[in-house]
């Protein structure tokens, strides 16, 4: 995931905050998001209510697919 999510982070900069966290060093932050399973991608809002959760390989573009979904579109800057 690492080489989608740096390519996502360098394309939608200003758009879109990727933060990732290792879980190994940071066993209290999975515990907040509740991570059980690696890779896991969690969407959040502006207010950090979580929008939505995937587990598992996710390409890059459907990524930004969901994000259209769920109201955000990227690429017009929503």
């Amino acid at each position: 995931m690492v080489p989608v999510l740096d390519e996502l982070d360098n394309k939608y900069s200003g758009k879109l905050v990727i933060e990732r966290v290792n879980t190994n060093d940071n066993p209290e932050r999975a515990r907040e998001y509740g991570i059980r399973y690696i890779p896991t991608q969690i969407f959040l809002d502006p207010d950090g209510n979580e929008l939505y959760r995937h587990t598992g390989y996710y390409a890059g573009e459907d990524i930004v697919a969901r994000w259209k979904e769920l109201g955000y579109d990227l690429k017009a800057g929503g």
